[in-house]
């Protein structure tokens, strides 16, 4: 590995790619400890001393880096362009106009990618209006801190200078992914959100170190035993073998190779954590808006912390079906089975058509119930962890998947970058 560093940077136009990205990350960084316009930062300083995000607002904290505790110009961080790109994922299985334009190839992608940078601004303007109620109101570091003096001077014009501010910042971070996408390596929004959650992993170990070493230890040991596990999963794959007939077009002869449909056990990424994530903090969401005693009891008892057993069988209940829906969505095998067919595919021992979309949703379900289960585990560990050790884990869930997933294709695609310029040293010489 440390020699296909090495390689990497002997290489002018790899090295150039690689210090790009180092910078891009570096400027986003740079963005998540600057404040926005309004605050009181010392009256900041001292209200995280006492409190720490919950909710929804712990999700959007990691996606962040740390930035929406610090109440920084990237507050909000990648997750207005990723709650975008999910609704137009979502919009495509429904509206035809977006499933012709997935179908058109780079026309249509860039067609939906324009919409999609849209609709994150519009979702930027609703979550920074959002999170200045949360900020005003304390619900943002628990509801249990007297925010007094964060906002010294409440008006009008005020708020809607952080609101632009903030989202400034959204678009920002969205044009800095698209730059390391287009002249780094690797995907840019998934290495941005890679950096803010590597960014918030050493305080979280140190604050386990400084608690107790034994523990810090074992946590070690634990970590290391669960990314090789989910480096295992991630790479394991059902491959379905397909075969071409040969076509024969004048003097020439198409067709004939043997491939295969690789099907994924996890074949809906950290999406299901996501999506259960968010749609747990709606109990929380509507405690605050009805006012009843006995809902608000009932939501504080239950759903008001990851600790308590309903709130964790209800998030993995939650996790293994997003799981299936979404692999629903992204897969569809009634249009691989008629691609296959207009291209004369088919898979040996099954008939074109209906039988191979049979066939193939029938494969799906079954290798997608050991990943669902895989995906649930993984959500529910740190709640675990908290409920029985009172300890915050900081390796699972969404931070484990992104991490190892993001690490494994960037370090794929330098790998191939580095094939690539192997083969052409080769054929020139």
């Amino acid at each position: 590995m440390f020699r296909a560093f090495a390689n990497a940077f002997k290489i002018p136009d790899l090295r150039g790619k690689i210090l790009f990205t180092l910078g891009i990350i570096a400027v986003y960084r740079l963005g998540s400890v600057v404040p926005i316009p309004g605050i009181d930062y010392g009256v900041l300083q001292n209200i995280l001393e006492q409190a720490e995000a919950g909710g929804v607002a712990q999700l959007l904290n990691l996606f962040s880096g740390g930035a929406l505790t610090q109440l920084a110009v990237f507050a909000l961080g990648i997750m207005p362009y990723i709650t975008a790109s999910i609704i137009m994922q979502l919009l495509a299985v429904v509206i035809p106009k977006l499933e012709e334009w997935q179908k058109e190839g780079a026309t249509g992608t860039a067609k939906i990618t324009q919409i999609t940078r849209y609709v994150t601004v519009v979702l930027a303007v609703l979550q920074s209006t959002g999170l200045i109620v949360l900020i005003e109101s304390g619900q943002l570091f628990g509801g249990q801190i007297p925010t007094t003096g964060l906002i010294p001077n409440d008006g009008l014009p005020i708020r809607a200078l952080m609101i632009l501010t903030l989202t400034a910042g959204t678009a920002f971070i969205m044009w800095l992914g698209e730059l390391i996408t287009q002249r780094g390596i690797g995907n840019g929004m998934s290495l941005i959100i890679f950096a803010a959650i590597i960014a918030a992993l050493p305080g979280q170990f140190t604050a386990i170190y400084q608690q107790n070493q034994v523990l810090f230890a074992v946590f070690l040991v634990v970590g290391l035993i669960l990314i090789v596990g989910v480096v295992y999963v991630e790479q394991g794959q059902r491959r379905i073998p397909v075969q071409y007939a040969k076509r024969q077009v004048g003097r020439r002869q198409y067709g004939g190779q043997q491939t295969y449909i690789p099907l994924k056990v996890n074949q809906a990424g950290v999406i299901p954590i996501i999506f259960a994530s968010s749609l747990l903090y709606l109990p929380s969401l509507a405690g605050s808006i009805i006012d009843n005693d006995r809902v608000t009891q009932f939501i504080n008892t239950y759903f008001s912390t990851g600790a308590h057993p309903v709130y964790i069988l209800t998030y993995l209940a939650m996790t293994i079906f997003f799981a299936y829906f979404y692999t629903a969505i992204t897969f569809n095998p009634i249009d691989v089975a008629d691609n296959m067919k207009k291209f004369g595919g088919f898979i040996p021992g099954i008939r074109p058509g209906r039988p191979t979309a049979e066939y193939l949703d029938r494969i799906l379900t079954r290798i997608t119930l050991p990943g669902s289960i895989y995906l649930g585990a993984l959500a529910v560990l740190p709640l675990v962890v908290l409920s029985v050790g009172n300890i915050q884990f900081p390796l699972g869930g969404a931070t484990l998947l992104i991490v190892v997933g993001v690490g494994l294709e960037t370090m794929k695609q330098l790998e191939s970058q580095l094939m690539q310029r192997h083969y052409e040293g080769f054929i020139r010489q």
